[in-house]
């Protein structure tokens, strides 16, 4: 084989339709837009028009918020996967537990607020972890497999 005997396979690419090349192409004089009118025209946007009537998109109610801009982007992990961490090797638990070694764990993907520990599966070793934020739930089953959870403390809202 060489260079020039290199192809695409017969039907990989399909040669586009030349519109407005005379009748006998099958796409000449309007090329198949119609007659006249808006959608015949180029430029035209009216998604979302509906004749007047007032667009659903505008009838439906606005609700909620989502606060991009100052939201915190934790990296939630559970504590089911984080024994299985401790029982696979992959996480020492004889320091204390924090974000850079459940990254090095593989467990804590992104995150540059912090880790937010969530109270899903069992936990069983006793561990002490220095996370960003943790549930309620997560907090007991650490505690009631022996360890402990630090969080950051809470600055004091002045009035």
């Amino acid at each position: 084989m060489k260079l020039n005997d290199i192809r695409d396979n017969s039907g990989a690419r399909h040669r586009r339709m030349r519109v407005g090349r005379g009748i006998g192409s099958g796409k000449g004089k309007t090329s198949g837009r119609g007659q006249k009118g808006a959608k015949a025209r180029s430029g035209v946007s009216i998604a979302g028009f509906e004749g007047g009537q007032m667009p659903l998109h505008m009838r439906l109610p606005k609700r909620g918020f989502n606060n991009k801009k100052f939201a915190k982007d934790y990296a939630e992990v559970n504590l089911g996967l984080v024994q299985q961490a401790i029982d696979a090797g992959k996480l020492d638990i004889s320091a204390t537990v924090d974000h850079a070694a459940l990254k090095g764990a593989g467990l804590a993907r992104g995150g540059k607020d912090g880790v937010r520990l969530l109270g899903k599966g069992e936990l069983t070793a006793k561990v002490e972890f220095n996370v960003a934020g943790a549930s309620k739930g997560a907090v007991a089953a650490v505690e009631k497999a022996g360890g402990s959870v630090i969080l950051p403390a809470k600055e004091a809202v002045e009035a």
